[in-house]
């Protein structure tokens, strides 16, 4: 969902070249977002939005300029690939800069309530969420960058339905 509603935000912001998304574990590599996103982002007039899971890769750390964690335990394990890279080839091998996405909807530390397991209701306030996030992200990061090649990678527990 996430990557939806930032690129949904970022459509016509040319500093914005490349917005994917991806989870920390591989649960539903390979699957469509889970119908409840779906619902959601069309009833926010997201139409036509298509994603496919899949894991985080080493590569994702040079290829993107930010990495936008959901909760914690995301960002944790985010951080943990990120050493592991730096410290086998060096730190041009992971450039990103990894960071709490919640960090940018004005209450510091704030994460994703993760919808999954619950109604659907929990989705309408995921995208809440995750709109306030990405309106931050843009007000306090992308302002003042004139650079049309930043990268942004978005990251949930499984790339699917669980905070994507």
């Amino acid at each position: 969902m996430a990557e939806g509603v930032f690129r949904s935000i970022t459509r016509t912001d040319n500093r914005v070249s490349r917005i994917d998304s991806a989870g920390t574990g591989a649960y539903h590599e390979g699957c469509p977002p889970d119908p409840r996103t779906m619902s959601v982002l069309e009833d926010n007039g997201q139409l036509g939005y298509n994603h496919s899971a899949r894991k985080v890769q080493n590569s994702d750390f040079m290829t993107f300029d930010y990495i936008l964690a959901m909760d914690e335990d995301n960002l944790d394990d985010l951080l943990r690939v990120q050493r592991r890279i730096v410290q086998k080839s060096g730190p041009h091998a992971a450039a990103a800069k990894v960071m709490l996405f919640g960090d940018f909807g004005g209450r510091k530390g704030e994460q994703v309530v993760d919808p999954y397991y619950g109604a659907r209701d929990g989705f309408t306030l995921a995208y809440e969420q995750m709109t306030r996030f990405s309106k931050g992200f843009v007000e306090q990061v992308l302002t003042g960058i004139n650079i049309a090649e930043t990268q942004i990678w978005l990251s949930g527990r499984d790339g699917k339905g669980r905070i994507e």
